[in-house]
């Protein structure tokens, strides 16, 4: 039995039919073939699949794609465009800031909400930036490097 479900992704409307048990991940990478959240510990506590859904981040893993009816989804794959890289994007590879890149879109996805919702608020410190990405494991980058190039899209954003 499958469900259809209809949502916007990543700004386009989109429908789908799913089974029930299947996660959201799941449908993203084999129905639609976004392939940047990545399943790493499937337990909500890595990050490595953090999406984006109606203005809050998820770990994808952990909710049920008929759960996304109706809702407005944004992936990693979603956040730049044609002409180029998101700000984000760009900062963590201008920064060093990816290493062997498994863990990076949900990383990223998590940056860009942090920074998001301290828009016009005071500029957020390294230590604001750490906490606020808690959530999200790397085994590679050592945090620092990934800091750095939020703490430079904070800077940049800032000045604009």
């Amino acid at each position: 039995m499958e469900i259809e479900i209809k949502f916007t992704l990543n700004d386009r409307a989109v429908q789908v039919r799913v089974p029930p048990s299947m996660t959201t991940l799941s449908m993203l990478r084999e129905k639609f073939d976004l392939t940047g959240g990545k399943l790493a510990c499937g337990e909500g506590e890595c990050g490595a699949c953090t999406i984006k859904i109606d203005d809050r981040t998820i770990n994808s893993c952990l909710m049920f794609a008929v759960d996304c009816d109706g809702r407005e989804i944004q992936t990693i794959e979603g956040l730049g465009s044609v002409a180029g890289l998101e700000i984000m994007q760009q900062a963590f590879v201008d920064h060093g800031a990816i290493q062997c890149g498994y863990c990076m879109p949900g990383m990223i996805m998590q940056a860009r909400y942090v920074v998001d919702q301290n828009a016009g608020r005071d500029p957020l410190t390294r230590d604001d930036i750490a906490r606020g990405l808690e959530g999200n494991v790397c085994r590679c980058s050592g945090y620092t490097k990934v800091v750095d190039a939020v703490a430079a899209v904070v800077l940049e954003e800032a000045a604009l």
